[in-house]
């Protein structure tokens, strides 16, 4: 029930995402900054965090065997989907097709996007099991880079000509799938060996920096340019300030 709990509040940044994206339009840079500070955040937060963590449990092999797995099954989910037109799945600058334009395309980016959430849920269920609570750094890196996802996805989703129920709809249902997600990570690895656990750490963080190098960085950089690397470091900056003070 923790786990859901926090899965609830860490997805519940995607909807308030999606709300400012569809009733607020607000300039492009700034959307575009929110991303690269997102981008920071998730990046530092799978540095300090997951691969360290990882690391503490079982060493350097499971930990780069899991890590380079789940860039690659990202990669590959992501090449799929698209072919659907799902790759600009977080672009709040209309590129996104519409319905009518490319059939089956609001499936893949509604899909996509639950491929970009589930190994953040996974990774809180996890969290849970050494004790002691859910770490609070997890929850502050996922909540914030939840928001812009939302933020710009649901602003590219508007203009691509899909509805406000729509756009809800599929971060609603992609917020309560990441709190089952969190429920299904702390019950499905509960008895596994610690290699085990950790290799799913590193697939999972693998599986993150894929998304964000994909997705979230290139959305930042088409707008924000020469600033991206400097605000991406003010993300990455914060996480780990949090991270030493806490």
């Amino acid at each position: 029930m923790e786990a859901g709990f926090w899965g609830v509040v860490t997805g519940s940044a995607l909807i308030i995402g999606a709300l400012i994206g569809l009733y607020f339009n607000l300039p492009q840079r700034l959307v575009a900054g929110i991303m690269a500070f997102g981008s920071g955040v998730l990046i530092s937060m799978l540095t300090f965090n997951l691969l360290v963590d990882a690391y503490d449990k079982a060493g350097i092999y499971p930990v780069m065997t899991g890590f380079l797995s789940g860039a690659i099954a990202f990669s590959l989910g992501d090449i799929t989907l698209s072919r659907y037109s799902a790759r600009h799945r977080k672009r709040s600058t209309g590129q996104l097709p519409s319905e009518e334009a490319v059939k089956g395309s609001g499936l893949a980016i509604a899909l996509g996007s639950l491929m970009d959430g589930i190994p953040e849920a996974i990774v809180i269920g996890i969290s849970l099991l050494a004790g002691g609570g859910v770490s609070t750094i997890i929850v502050i890196g996922i909540f914030l880079s939840n928001f812009p996802e939302g933020l710009s996805s649901s602003a590219g989703m508007r203009l691509s000509g899909r509805s406000k129920a729509y756009v809800l709809g599929v971060w609603g249902t992609i917020a309560a799938l990441t709190a089952i997600a969190a429920i299904v990570g702390c019950i499905a690895f509960e008895h596994l060996p610690g290699p085990m656990i950790a290799g799913s750490l590193s697939f999972a963080a693998g599986a993150l920096l894929a998304m964000v190098a994909d997705t979230m960085i290139p959305e930042a950089f088409e707008k924000m340019h020469d600033f991206t690397g400097l605000i991406v470091v003010a993300g990455f900056a914060l996480i780990f300030f949090l991270d030493r003070i806490l």
